[in-house]
């Protein structure tokens, strides 16, 4: 059985397990909202029919949101979005189908389900309100239970958008976030990175982005196992996201290797950051298996202050992870700026991919 004792292994960060990490994770254990109440619309210029619709749907949990006009009713859409309308066909200033077709134009992310109200009952009517967009029509005068059927066939539709929207936000967010740390994976930081480093070469303000790798993680894995791998780069994932602003980011590359990109910050401010988050993990130790483990890591900067125009957004990425692995040549647990021309890792180093493999 080992004995307590402390060993120098990279640098680490917060959870004791990685399932408290996913206990207290928001990223990994997403929680859906309530729903909100549906909003119904009502849009009649006969303030006889707006009563009677609101009547027919008074038992129902709406929050009802009345228009006297056809440009009314747009002017309350675009404030209120509701999720229902009940237009009437004929208006003076505008008419349903010409309310449906501004809407459609729109190219809205998620559409009203529109129930088109008319004293027409000739199929021409009908033909060119669906046409315009309308989802339903209902023909006056009408029997209050008709036009709750037909609301709630609306509703049944408006839900299932609902659910889809739900559905793919967590798809999206789950396919750009790290599964282990609940930091952004390699895509979400290089997209961000992207868009940030355009603005910064067009408006002249500092980029600059830092590698991290944490020292020697291999022997973590082979002495103490994988769940405290696990342990160590959550932790070391914590103490990124407590010293993340919200002009930053930091993200998982793969493996033990991190990346966090800076903006409107000069290099002293850099340097001071990534000392913060050196020191903190140097000084920080946590227990496993009945052991005190230590962690450190190295660093490695690279970035613009001012114009640009020669560099890319690739070429300041690998300027950060060469200066990254010149801090593992001259003894780990420090940090590096890349000098200029600085592009390519020293001889002798391999590219960290994939969950806790090399022997940095």
């Amino acid at each position: 059985m080992l004995e307590a004792e402390t060993i120098n292994i990279g640098t680490a960060m917060a959870f004791a397990s990685s399932r408290k990490m996913r206990e207290e994770s928001p990223t990994m254990a997403p929680r859906l909202a309530a729903p909100a109440r549906f909003k119904v619309m009502i849009a009649d210029d006969s303030p006889v029919y707006r009563k009677i619709v609101e009547h027919a749907l008074c038992a129902m949990p709406f929050d009802m949101i009345v228009a006297s006009t056809g440009r009314q009713a747009l002017q309350l859409f675009a404030e209120h979005r509701p999720d229902i309308v009940i237009l009437d066909r004929i208006m003076p200033d505008l008419t349903g189908p010409e309310f449906c077709r501004k809407l459609r134009s729109m190219r809205l992310k998620l559409m009203p389900y529109i129930v088109m109200l008319t004293g027409s009952t000739d199929k021409e009517s009908v033909v060119e309100g669906l046409d315009a967009g309308a989802d339903d029509y209902v023909t006056k005068p009408f029997h209050d239970q008709e036009l709750l059927a037909r609301v709630r066939v609306g509703l049944r539709t408006k839900e299932l958008q609902r659910q889809i929207e739900v559905k793919n936000n967590l798809l999206e967010q789950l396919a750009l976030t790290d599964e282990l740390t609940g930091l952004p994976n390699r895509r979400a930081v290089q997209d961000w990175a992207a868009r940030e480093f355009e603005s910064a070469s067009r408006h002249g303000f500092p980029f600059w982005v830092v590698m991290a790798d944490l020292d020697r993680f291999k022997s973590v894995n082979d002495v103490f196992g994988h769940a405290a791998g696990d342990a160590v780069l959550s932790k070391f994932s914590r103490i990124l996201k407590n010293n993340c602003r919200s002009s930053e980011i930091c993200g998982r590359f793969g493996g033990e290797e991190f990346v966090l990109i800076y903006t409107h910050s000069d290099r002293e401010g850099v340097l001071t950051a990534v000392e913060r988050l050196r020191s903190q993990l140097e000084e920080s130790t946590f227990a496993f298996s009945g052991c005190e483990l230590r962690a450190t890591a190295s660093f490695g900067i690279a970035g613009i202050e001012g114009s640009a125009a020669s560099r890319t957004l690739e070429d300041i990425l690998a300027s950060a992870d060469a200066a990254l692995y010149s801090a593992k040549r001259r003894g780990r647990n420090r940090i590096e700026v890349a000098k200029a021309g600085m592009t390519q890792r020293p001889q002798g180093t391999s590219s960290v991919t994939g969950a806790n493999v090399g022997q940095h």
